[in-house]
């Protein structure tokens, strides 16, 4: 299962390490939520060492919510070093989201 991140350990375990991070921004009676879910899942195996891939329930997370501006879920953002660098709202496909990760992971 993808890691869970919440509004007290999102400073511990993204902003302060190096690497790249997707975090998806749901919540349970999120229909698309539910959509990407299991592609959420899948990423955070394939990159298992290589990316840290987690989830934020907006719901039981408001603060980190409202910090990064999440208006629509699902939100997927992209941070290397603890900085957003892309962000995407709505359903992507698998190759999509691996793409973005992809890409950063290159101009590591």
């Amino acid at each position: 299962m993808a890691f869970e991140l919440t509004d007290s350990n999102f400073e511990q375990e993204v902003l302060n390490k190096k690497g790249i991070a997707l975090v998806d921004f749901w919540a349970e009676w999120c229909g698309p939520c539910k959509m990407i879910g299991p592609v959420v899942e899948e990423l955070s195996k394939d990159y298992d060492g290589k990316a840290l891939v987690a989830k934020v329930d907006v719901d039981e997370n408001s603060e980190l919510t409202a910090r990064y501006g999440v208006r629509s879920i699902p939100t997927i953002l992209i941070l290397k070093d603890g900085e957003v660098v892309d962000k995407h709202v709505g359903y992507a496909t698998k190759e999509a989201l691996a793409q973005k990760i992809e890409a950063q992971l290159q101009a590591a």
